[in-house]
C-alpha cells in the first residue's frame, strides 16, 4: 500500500521592512573588539532601530538600551535624533558599545557643541582592547601546561 506524503504549508511570517528615515544625516563608524557599526543620525523623534530591527527587539538586556542611549541623556538631546545602524561582528556587549560609539562620533559631527561633554565622560575615544592572541607553547594566551620537576 504505497503512502502519500501531505504537503503542508508553513505560514511565513514577513516582517514588515520600516522605511528608512529619509533626509539629511550625520555618518560614523563605531567599533569595539571585532564590531562595527555603521550609524546614521537623523533629525527625529528618538527610534533607534539596529540592523532593521527596534532597539527593543534587538537588545534583549535592558543595561545595553540605557548604554547605547547615555550619549544622548549627557547631551541632553534626548528624543531629538533618529538612529539607524548596521553592526557586524563581536558579541551582543561589543556591538551595543560599538553602537554607541558610532552615535557618539555623528552626534559630535551634528553639534559641535556636545563634544567637551561626551569628552568628559570618555565616549570619545575607542575602546581599543581585544582578546589577546595565543602563544606556540602555551595552552592559551597566557596559562601555561603544569610544571613538573621530575
Amino acid at each position: 500500500m504505497p503512502t502519500t506524503k501531505k504537503t503542508v504549508k508553513k505560514e511565513e511570517k514577513e516582517t514588515p521592512k520600516k522605511a528608512a528615515p529619509k533626509g539629511k544625516y550625520t555618518y560614523a563608524n563605531g567599533k569595539r573588539k571585532s564590531a562595527v557599526a555603521r550609524v546614521r543620525l537623523y533629525k527625529g523623534t528618538g527610534e533607534i532601530t539596529i540592523n532593521d530591527k527596534t532597539i527593543s527587539e534587538y537588545v534583549a538586556v535592558k543595561a545595553l538600551i540605557g548604554l547605547i542611549k547615555s550619549p544622548f541623556k549627557l547631551t541632553g538631546h534626548v528624543n531629538k535624533f533618529d538612529v539607524s545602524a548596521k553592526v557586524d561582528g563581536g558579541g551582543v556587549t561589543a556591538q551595543a558599545e560599538a553602537v554607541r560609539h558610532g552615535i557618539v562620533k555623528s552626534l559630535i559631527e551634528a553639534d559641535p557643541l556636545a563634544k567637551p561633554v561626551l569628552k568628559k565622560a570618555g565616549l570619545i575615544t575607542r575602546d581599543s582592547r581585544t582578546k589577546e592572541r595565543k602563544k606556540f607553547g602555551l595552552k592559551r594566551a597566557r596559562k601555561a601546561p603544569q610544571f613538573s620537576k621530575r
